[in-house]
């Protein structure tokens, strides 16, 4: 296979003219091409007047592949490299291993040991997706929050409901192994190529209750409704778990386990502190939605070419360096989506935004953040501080709100202007189960409220309109990322011999994929160490928060 890079068409032309333009390249007819694949897919809006498609393409050729790449190198031609699937050896000897909670992270750790031949039990505080359903529903129409079962917990974790973004800065191997995964139990093809895949909403639930299924098919047990109430420990040893099912508490013994609890679970990760388990802050970042009409982020990014069929809606990713040093940047942008309530807890408020896959929704959507380092919430250097802080600006947005899970919002030009507002225009907030006019100043800290007006202003100098008057800032967003971190050692390993903790409520990731990758990590660890008789094993350790 050879690769051909950087084949710029035009909005209206197709996979087949990128083809026509790849052979035109290399000088070679159709009848030489065995067969063809989209490795990547892309927009290039950086010249309003000149939009073009990008692909990228893998050849199978009749010819002399060798030939024609050493002929056009330096033209975008390489060698492709080989797809190889992940393989799972099986397992001497099962082990009976836990995996705690079932978001991207505890799915994919899951799906592996599974396959490796372990017994797998699977602990999901929250109910199976369906269900789930029924308690997002309610909440966005009633504001009855259930605790057990909201946007945060449940089958498929925080990702199941939020747009299914599978974009990602890490370059791991393993992050086409997740997609190729994600394509297998139901996903759409197309998010094996395209530069910023997504699965949405509408589909997502889908996908991960088919891989549930299958874990269940090869013998795995799923448990929802169990949530995780303390760890049996000899020592620093783990022997088994204790989880609160159907209001009863109940022991599983257990060889290790994979903890992937997500970022939301404070009360579980309280328990774990308590009960010896190493763990350090970390920095986070705080703000708002902002939404604006789709069609002024599409006028922005396509120029004259904005009602071109064949052209998506458009997204955007910004970021600056205020003038205070600290760093401010828009995040989760979803395309024709809204916004959520994304509380997991009663009397508080935060968001989060989605789309479906069509991403079709008049209204486009994404958080808008500053920064917030140790030195705002580290309090008597409890490693748990940020979770205090994050709490205390959800309790003021809830507040803000006037209850029943409203939450507060303010235009951005009333933002601007340092003034509450009295209503809304043009841009009809999502939010469910509804908004209250606010000063959105009292739900943020000096320095995010501050810093978000020196971002919207330099943002649009960037996408010309996102300052826009009648845009609307809904009120708060603290959960793009988990603010403690667990230690662990180069194994994956943590300080409790045969604990594994990984994914966001780990600190170690930001999204579905990497919380993915970072399961797959800590389930091919774990079989690895299980297999060399090292499992638990303090030898050769050296905990890290790296």
């Amino acid at each position: 296979m050879i690769r051909v890079s950087n084949l710029a068409v035009l909005p209206g032309q197709d996979d087949q003219d990128a083809l026509r333009l790849a052979l035109k390249r290399l000088r070679l007819t159709p009848e030489q091409v065995l067969s063809s694949n989209i490795v990547k897919k892309s927009i290039d809006a950086r010249d309003k007047k000149r939009v073009r498609l990008i692909y990228t393409l893998d050849l199978q050729l009749s010819s002399n592949e060798q030939a024609i790449v050493n002929r056009y190198a330096g033209q975008g031609v390489s060698k492709a490299p080989k797809r190889q699937r992940l393989e799972i050896p099986r397992a001497k000897k099962a082990l009976d291993i836990a995996v705690i909670g079932l978001g991207p992270c505890g799915l994919f750790a899951a799906m592996y040991l599974v396959r490796a031949g372990h017994r797998v039990t699977v602990l999901e505080r929250g109910l199976p997706v369906e269900q789930r359903a029924f308690s997002v529903n309610r909440l966005m129409r009633s504001g009855l929050l259930d605790t057990q079962s909201n946007f945060q917990f449940g089958e498929g974790g925080a990702g199941a409901f939020s747009d299914g973004k599978l974009t990602t800065g890490i370059k791991d191997p393993l992050v086409q192994e997740v997609l190729r995964t994600l394509v297998e139990y139901g996903s759409q093809k197309e998010i094996l190529y395209t530069a910023r895949p997504h699965i949405g909403t509408d589909r997502l639930p889908k996908v991960v209750s088919a891989m549930r299924r299958a874990i269940e098919a090869l013998g795995g047990r799923v448990l929802f409704g169990a949530r995780l109430e303390n760890l049996h420990l000899d020592g620093n040893a783990l022997r088994g778990i204790r989880y609160a099912a159907d209001g009863q508490l109940h022991e599983l013994s257990c060889d290790a386990a994979v903890l992937a609890i997500g970022h939301s679970a404070r009360d579980t990760m309280q328990t774990l502190h308590d009960q010896g388990l190493r763990m350090t802050p970390k920095p986070f970042s705080i703000g708002l939605r902002v939404e604006h009409p789709q069609s002024l982020i599409n006028l922005a990014q396509y120029g004259s070419l904005v009602d071109h069929s064949l052209l998506h809606s458009a997204e955007y990713h910004l970021s600056r360096r205020l003038s205070s040093g600290r760093g401010a940047y828009t995040f989760c942008m979803c395309p024709g989506g809204r916004v959520l309530p994304c509380a997991s807890e009663q009397g508080m408020v935060c968001t989060n935004g989605m789309s479906n896959s069509r991403r079709d929704g008049p209204n486009a959507n994404a958080a808008i953040l500053v920064e917030v380092r140790l030195s705002d919430f580290l309090q008597h250097d409890h490693p748990l501080s940020g979770f205090a802080y994050q709490r205390h600006y959800e309790r003021l947005a809830f507040q803000l709100g006037g209850g029943q899970m409203k939450a507060p919002a303010q235009t951005v030009g009333d933002f601007l202007s340092g003034r509450p507002s009295t209503g809304f225009g043009a841009v009809i907030p999502s939010y469910r189960p509804g908004v209250s006019p606010a000063d959105l100043r009292e739900a943020l800290p000096e320095y995010a409220h501050t810093g978000i007006r020196e971002a919207l202003l330099a943002f649009d100098r960037q996408l010309h309109g996102f300052a826009m008057e009648e845009a609307v800032l809904t009120g708060v967003e603290t959960r793009s990322s988990c603010p403690v971190q667990t230690e662990r050692d180069q194994d994956g390993q943590s300080n409790l011999s045969g604990l594994f903790p990984a994914g966001e409520g780990a600190g170690r990731a930001g999204g579905i994929m990497s919380a993915a990758v970072d399961g797959l990590r800590a389930a091919m660890s774990l079989h690895r160490l299980a297999q060399a008789g090292e499992l638990g094993s303090l030898s050769r350790r050296t905990i890290s928060t790296a």
